[in-house]
């Protein structure tokens, strides 16, 4: 949604509100998550998008404050069976700390065409994140896809019943790595025209990308946490992170 003010012209706080802060690297230690889970709260970022099996470690860092948790399962293929996809969002979506969880769609069936399969197993993963009031975000790895895939991806999602549509995990291989471009975002918004909110992630790294994004009308962001406080302008340095 179109902002009501220039991003140039908000706070830090308003800002950070598209922010969904990423602390997704396998290799990080606990502290690491610990650390980068309470930079996330101080920011005031809208969620922290975690992996599932962290969940009882980021609660308590999460709790009181108006940051939440987005856990993002079956992560970062998307492959798994449906039945196993659901249980994933099913556990997670208990807590009272989880503001929407993030799944992957099954991009190689996107890219293979079979998009009724596709459709079936999304509408599966929104009803189990539906069912505790959880919103759902859909992973299209959009690196992977042409811009026909990405407009049928949409359109998946939208009869699916899912909340958002994403553009990339930050974690694939095998492609140039482009992420959020304005150029897949404004597909994006084109094709689920209102009917889905959008969220970028990937390759978003500078103050001007993050700022034109949101001018555009974008409604959430996922960030690494080098690029964090680039973005924010909090820290003029040249981000390093490959998210």
């Amino acid at each position: 949604m179109k902002p009501t003010k220039k991003a140039c012209e908000m706070t830090t706080k308003e800002l950070a509100q598209y922010i969904d802060y990423s602390v997704l690297k396998p290799e990080f230690t606990e502290e690491d998550i610990i650390a980068l889970t309470k930079d996330g709260v101080e920011l005031g970022c809208a969620t922290i998008c975690i992996n599932p099996g962290y969940m009882d470690l980021c609660e308590p860092y999460v709790k009181g404050s108006e940051t939440m948790l987005c856990p993002v399962c079956d992560f970062p293929f998307g492959t798994s069976s449906t039945e196993s996809k659901v249980k994933q969002i099913e556990i997670v979506a208990k807590y009272d700390t989880v503001k929407e969880v993030d799944i992957v769609a099954n991009f190689g069936l996107i890219r293979s065409g079979k998009f009724d399969e596709v459709t079936k197993d999304l509408k599966a993963c929104a009803d189990a994140a539906h069912k505790y009031g959880r919103e759902i975000k859909v992973i299209f790895e959009t690196d992977a896809l042409n811009e026909e895939q990405v407009r049928k991806a949409c359109k998946c999602c939208i009869d699916a019943g899912a909340d958002f549509v994403k553009t990339s995990t930050g974690f694939l291989t095998g492609f140039e790595s482009h992420g959020a471009t304005p150029e897949i975002i404004k597909v994006m918004m084109e094709e689920v025209d209102g009917k889905c909110k959008v969220k970028g992630s990937g390759c978003i790294r500078t103050r001007e990308h993050f700022l034109q994004l949101i001018d555009m009308g974008i409604d959430r962001m996922g960030v690494g946490y080098k690029s964090v406080p680039v973005v924010l302008g909090l820290d003029n340095k040249v981000s390093t992170d490959n998210y």
